[in-house]
């Protein structure tokens, strides 16, 4: 087992230099069925998917105490006796302490919170790190332009280079905005909590709170209030769960994206980016970028096709398990 562990470490062995947060293993292509492995800084996670790799849960965890030599080891178990999902996965500390699960992260030029025990997510989805990453390039470069007076033409200045956040969970696309140089970052999400741990990575960077960075209430709700102020941004990230709830109102990735994504194209700026994803497992990439494109390009009749990817390079065999599963695609209007 030792072994396998390390010929699945030295895959991800590119990541090293730009992150201590990546996943270790991803089931059955790393030679680990319904197992994953993964790493934030010093704090690893193990989850159980499936049934296959549970009698060895025991040397498993020695395996990779033994391996990484840890502060601490969650194991999660993400299936019922009965073969379903669970949202609210049995969390065991099989290593360390209560304390020992929270901790930091780095990210490129940012760092984040964790908490392995906090839910089933511990406040970074590692799939979608590349996107992140290329979030803050991309307001580098239009930084960059507004500073040298090559502008373009959706920005008088560097100061008013704006970013919207849609579904932000705990803001770090929004982080890696502002380090990019957008001026304003905002960030829409339900739960108040989640926005707190947002604003706790800002701080975690140097950044200060800005106003109307924060949002809590319904995406569509935000996305109509920007269209009915006038108010635009230079980049749009919508990533939604595949279902949300909120004050009754029930949002379906699968009746419900589509139409947001062509509202949203409405306060996009012209020679912006508009990324949109969802690890919905029945969304197929050719007709799920086709589709984004087709919603934008009801607004911004030029826009463009950038790239349509999966999950990033540490999740081997990405799309053969509905819990690897993603469907991105980054539209330039």
């Amino acid at each position: 087992m030792i072994t396998l562990l390390q010929s699945a470490f030295e895959k991800r062995s590119s990541l090293f230099d730009v992150t201590d947060a990546y996943r270790i293993v991803n089931g059955a292509a790393d030679g680990f069925p319904g197992l994953t492995l993964d790493r934030f800084g010093d704090r690893f996670q193990v989850q159980f998917f499936g049934p296959e790799m549970l009698p060895r849960r025991r040397e498993l965890v020695d395996a990779v105490a033994s391996l990484f030599n840890p502060v601490c080891i969650v194991v999660k178990e993400r299936l019922s006796r009965s073969g379903k999902s669970l949202e609210n996965a049995p969390m065991e500390i099989a290593l360390g302490s209560r304390e020992d699960a929270v901790g930091t992260v780095r990210e490129g030029n940012a760092r984040f919170h964790v908490d392995l025990l906090d839910t089933v997510n511990p406040g970074l989805f590692l799939d979608m790190r590349h996107v992140r990453l290329e979030v803050e390039d991309r307001f580098r470069a239009m930084s960059g332009a507004a500073q040298s007076g090559d502008k373009p033409a959706s920005a008088a200045d560097i100061n008013d280079l704006r970013f919207l956040n849609l579904f932000s969970y705990t803001c770090s696309f929004s982080v890696h905005a502002r380090l990019g140089g957008a001026a304003v970052a905002t960030n829409a999400d339900i739960s108040g909590k989640i926005l707190d741990k947002g604003r706790e990575n800002y701080a975690l960077n140097s950044l200060d709170l800005r106003p109307g960075e924060f949002f809590r209430g319904n995406a569509l709700e935000y996305v109509r209030w920007a269209i009915k102020k006038g108010l635009k941004f230079d980049g749009i990230v919508l990533d939604p769960p595949s279902f949300a709830r909120f004050k009754g109102l029930n949002f379906n990735v699968r009746e419900h994206l589509m139409p947001l994504v062509a509202e949203c194209a409405q306060i996009l700026n012209p020679h912006g980016f508009f990324m949109v994803s969802s690890n919905y497992s029945e969304f197929m990439p050719a007709p799920f970028s086709r589709d984004v494109l087709e919603a934008v390009q009801q607004v911004h009749k030029k826009a463009r096709m950038v790239w349509t990817r999966g999950q990033d390079i540490d999740f081997v065999g990405s799309g053969s398990t509905k819990d690897s599963c993603l469907v991105a695609t980054l539209v330039e209007v």
